[in-house]
């Protein structure tokens, strides 16, 4: 429950570090606001080759585990470029969609939870035992406000199972 607790205090610290102006934050969407911060190339780029950032400039709500560029960086050598070729697009689709859970949770609702329903289909796993985390992930900065959803920032790629 600390866990969470000190995630949920971090909200304000995270928008203002993702934006220029944190009041600005919640006018702009979950892609807009992740580009925004400047340690996501790496997934904007994957979600233009998936043909998924339409998606997630709607209107949700959505709540995205965004893993930044250090997080891909742990992939091994070559995996980001081999996922980006167009004939991988159903696997990159299907990891980015696993990032993604219809709704709004909030750090706040984390400590309810041991398991959330992604867009994919597979279910991440939900834990507040060391800190947050999703799967094998960190969240390293939790409820960063979008106009469609919040984007919990996460220190690996999950991978569906």
């Amino acid at each position: 429950m600390t866990a969470v607790k000190n995630l949920v205090m971090g909200a304000a610290i995270a928008a203002a570090t993702l934006t220029a102006d944190p009041a600005s934050a919640q006018g702009k969407d979950i892609v807009d606001t992740a580009v925004g911060a400047g340690q996501f190339k790496t997934l904007a780029a994957a979600l233009q080759a998936a043909g998924l950032v339409e998606t997630l400039k709607g209107t949700g709500p959505f709540t995205v585990f965004a893993p930044t560029d250090a997080a891909f960086a742990k992939l091994p050598k070559g995996t980001v470029e081999d996922l980006l070729k167009p004939e991988n697009k159903a696997r990159l689709t299907a990891i980015l969609t696993y990032h993604v859970v219809a709704g709004k949770v909030m750090a706040a609702d984390v400590s309810k939870l041991t398991a959330a329903k992604t867009v994919q289909g597979g279910a991440v796993k939900v834990s507040t035992m060391g800190g947050v985390m999703i799967d094998d992930a960190h969240v390293t900065t939790a409820d960063v406000a979008a106009s469609n959803g919040v984007i919990h920032i996460i220190d690996t790629v999950l991978m569906p199972k």
